[in-house]
């Protein structure tokens, strides 16, 4: 028997519906957001990625699955969302009318090569949304307002983290300072910080590692290495966060784990009691030089992605109500062909009129056909009889109240829809 590869897993049964639950919600806020849907190839040149992620990543590093394909071509499967959605974005010239700026959310596989774990896999389904070309501070509060709501609709208790990098110079700034400070304890550092410290020294500041060590807790903070208008920025944020009414802290040590960001950066944090560090269900933040970097004109961008996986483990975690139907409409009974024949016009009709209907492909029993109804928890039924069709009728039966009334065919479809 062949079986599924370690780390990915099949979308079945409930869990099917839940997802497609999460999903529901997700696009509906994003409608109402004005975000538009987006669909990029799971596999891209593997440069987009190792360009616009950095080399100097984990994501890069360790979990990319990179391959030649048959025409010796490096390709990797998409490990993030962002990336491929500016690649879009520059290919297709969505650029040449900036007067508004460019709305998209993403829902998608993405891949890494990773130890899986409850809330990790290697393949894992991510949402993601991007605005790109302005540079107001206003659409970062947008991005993290509509990630914030997002969660909310999903009944899931959160907080913003939120920090600052700065413009360029004070990320220049700041990046001199920690080398300074960590290069006198580059001993005491885990061998992968010993590497960050050349390759990107901020990344020191994201070790799982040394996370809880006094050297990574009194390192210098971004907030300190701010020129003004980086701190007008933030603050005025932070006055957005505040109209708002969205539930914020700073946290000076967040820098996120992606080379692309500068500015804001954010977390969205969950209150899940015992789910500790899966308790972070998402991030994003602002990358004004990414589209640049990756061939395009000088044009800033904000975006935000979540984990679909990981927030599902967390509503069942907190017993969430996914407010999934489990349920039909009509189950529609027959006992012969000349029967059947009706029941698959009917069937065809009611489901075009919106009724959700089901009926039975085994030849079973009409004993049997009772069962099957009540597995499927239909709320009525209609009983098909040779008598009835020819007199253009049929029964229509409550399967809670069990009362039961002949209905014109013609008036079938006007019925149902006084009764459900």
């Amino acid at each position: 028997m062949i079986t599924k590869q370690k780390g990915t897993y099949d979308v079945i049964g409930i869990d099917a519906k839940k997802k497609k639950y999460v999903c529901d919600v997700i696009d509906a806020v994003c409608e109402k957001y004005n975000y538009t849907y987006i669909e990029t190839p799971i596999f891209e040149s593997s440069e987009l990625f190792h360009r616009s992620v950095g080399e100097s990543s984990d994501i890069v590093t360790k979990e990319t699955y990179d391959f030649l394909d048959r025409g010796n071509r490096n390709i990797t499967l998409r490990p993030e969302g962002t990336a491929g959605v500016v690649r879009s974005f520059i290919e297709n010239k969505m650029y040449g009318n900036m007067s508004e700026p460019v709305k998209v959310y993403y829902i998608g596989p993405m891949f890494r090569y990773e130890r899986p774990q409850s809330g990790r896999t290697r393949q894992f389904t991510q949402f993601g949304i991007e605005c790109i070309g302005t540079d107001d501070v206003m659409s970062d509060a947008e991005i993290i307002s509509l990630a914030y709501n997002a969660y909310k609709l999903l009944g899931i208790d959160v907080k913003v983290k939120i920090n600052t990098l700065g413009d360029n110079e004070s990320r220049d700034k700041y990046r001199k300072a920690l080398i300074n400070y960590f290069e006198p304890n580059i001993d005491n550092l885990c061998e992968d910080c010993r590497e960050r410290l050349i390759k990107n020294p901020l990344r020191i500041l994201d070790c799982k590692v040394d996370a809880d060590t006094d050297i990574l807790k009194n390192a210098p903070k971004t907030i300190d290495y701010l020129n003004k208008e980086s701190l007008d920025r933030f603050n005025k944020l932070k006055d957005y966060l505040d109209l708002m009414d969205i539930d914020y802290e700073l946290d000076t040590n967040l820098v996120r784990g992606l080379d692309y960001y500068n500015h804001t950066v954010f977390e969205i944090v969950g209150n899940i009691p015992d789910f500790g560090s899966q308790n972070v269900l998402g991030g994003g933040g602002r990358y004004n030089g990414l589209v640049e970097e990756l061939g395009g004109p000088n044009i800033p961008a904000v975006g935000f992605a979540m984990g679909l996986d990981r927030t599902i483990l967390a509503m069942e975690s907190l017993n969430i109500n996914f407010k999934i139907r489990d349920d039909i409409d009509i189950f529609l009974m027959y006992g012969n062909e000349e029967e059947k024949d009706t029941a698959t016009y009917l069937l065809q009709d009611l489901r075009m009129n919106g009724f959700i209907c089901e009926t039975d492909y085994m030849n079973k029993s009409f004993k049997n056909q009772f069962k099957s109804a009540d597995r499927f928890n239909s709320k009525y039924l209609i009983l098909l009889n040779s008598e009835d069709i020819k007199q253009y009728k049929v029964k229509v039966k409550d399967n809670t109240t069990k009362e039961e009334e002949l209905v014109n065919i013609n008036d079938l479809v006007d019925y149902l829809d006084t009764k459900l």
